[in-house]
């Protein structure tokens, strides 16, 4: 797992997994705290996620949340949209473009 990017945006590659969620998680919540605004995760490139990476995304996405941030997924693979909307999560969760419900179910 990878992630790139500064404050405002980042890029996660590989797989976000139990194997990752830590390192994965203190990254994301670096650049939570220190920016301002929009927090764009560019998904692009992940290749595999577990519960453990999802409770990753959410937790900063709460985290976010409490500063008055706002955590944005762009580029999310179909695999995770139909995953967002099976949990429902795609209704708390801000998706760049958003997700088709009708296509991904």
């Amino acid at each position: 797992m990878r992630i790139t990017g500064d404050h405002t945006a980042l890029a996660i590659e590989g797989r976000l997994d139990v194997r990752t969620a830590a390192d994965a998680r203190a990254q994301l919540h670096r650049a939570v705290d220190g920016g301002l605004g929009d927090l764009v995760l560019d998904l692009a490139r992940l290749e595999f996620w577990d519960a453990t990476g999802l409770g990753v995304i959410m937790g900063t996405h709460r985290r976010a949340g409490r500063i008055g941030r706002r955590l944005v997924l762009r580029s999310v693979p179909a695999q995770l949209q139909r995953l967002l909307v099976a949990t429902k999560l795609h209704r708390i969760l801000a998706v760049d473009g958003g997700i088709a419900e009708a296509h991904v179910i």
